[in-house]
């Protein structure tokens, strides 16, 4: 067995600049894969972007707004993902807290359909902001690995998590985890062996060299398998927030010499995706 290694940039259809880096990197096949977010106003341009290129993205099922951009929609108008006018929450703890099983399945059934209806045909998904895992309070996983099954989709939840947490996770997540990942392989839905990103704002890390340091022993670490990492790339100024510094140096990391000496040198093989 080998290692091999899924590049992907979440987030394509944020907003313009990001799509622009991310299919500019998928042109330079700097990145094997990209996840779309349905709700935002901009996916559409995405969606006929990633199609001229011959891609097809993964859904982002996305629950959650993002701070320092307009407040995007549900698409299946489900009452308990949305505050008072009628936007998803910007806060993924207030969601956890409001939101109802039933409306998340529909919305992740309305954002496939979009996705479908521009031209897309994806073969997993992943959850934006971590919404469905459990990660900030209630999990889904029970019904997103269900839904996966219903539609055929691989779905990213790492079969090994500490890679991702960087160590073991804490007990009643570990057994969630060890339930979800037995869950997916009864129902016959594929899973990355394990997953991996940048977790730290640009305070945390001090420069750039870090982060490239960070993903450079990330590589040296992948086990056996087909893994994923993830990235956020995007440009400078996309839009102000904290994480903004660290999604440009993502972008510069995905075309440094550096970085593409480490995959060679690591013999990790790159693929587009872990369900083929």
């Amino acid at each position: 067995m080998s290692r091999r290694l899924v590049v992907t940039a979440d987030d394509l259809g944020r907003e313009p600049a990001t799509t622009e880096v991310i299919t500019e990197l998928l042109a330079e096949g700097n990145i094997s894969a990209a996840t779309l977010i349905a709700v935002s106003p901009h996916a559409a341009d995405a969606a006929q972007r990633v199609r001229a290129l011959g891609i097809e993205p993964r859904l982002h099922v996305t629950l959650t707004a993002e701070r320092g951009l307009p407040l995007w929609r549900p698409l299946s108008g489900g009452a308990s993902l949305v505050d008072g006018d009628g936007a998803l929450f910007d806060d993924p703890f207030v969601l956890q807290r409001h939101g109802d099983a039933a409306d998340v399945v529909r919305e992740a059934d309305a954002q496939l359909e979009w996705m479908r209806q521009h031209g897309l045909a994806p073969e997993a998904a992943d959850s934006h902001a971590g919404t469905l895992y459990g990660l900030h309070g209630r999990s889904w996983l029970k019904e997103t690995l269900e839904w996966c099954r219903h539609h055929g989709l691989a779905f990213r939840l790492p079969r090994d998590a500490k890679p991702y947490f960087g160590g073991p996770l804490p007990p009643p997540l570990a057994q969630a985890h060890e339930q979800a990942v037995a869950l997916a392989d009864k129902l016959g839905v594929c899973i990355p062996q394990t997953i991996a990103t940048n977790r730290r704002s640009a305070s945390e890390l001090g420069s750039y060299e870090q982060l490239r340091d960070d993903y450079r022993r990330r590589l040296e670490s992948l086990p056996e398998g087909t893994s994923e990492i993830f990235l956020h790339p995007s440009r400078d100024g996309a839009i102000a927030t904290p994480d903004g510094i660290v999604r440009t140096w993502e972008t510069r990391l995905l075309r440094d010499p550096v970085w593409q000496a480490a995959l060679e040198a690591e013999q990790i093989e790159v693929l587009g995706d872990w369900w083929t």
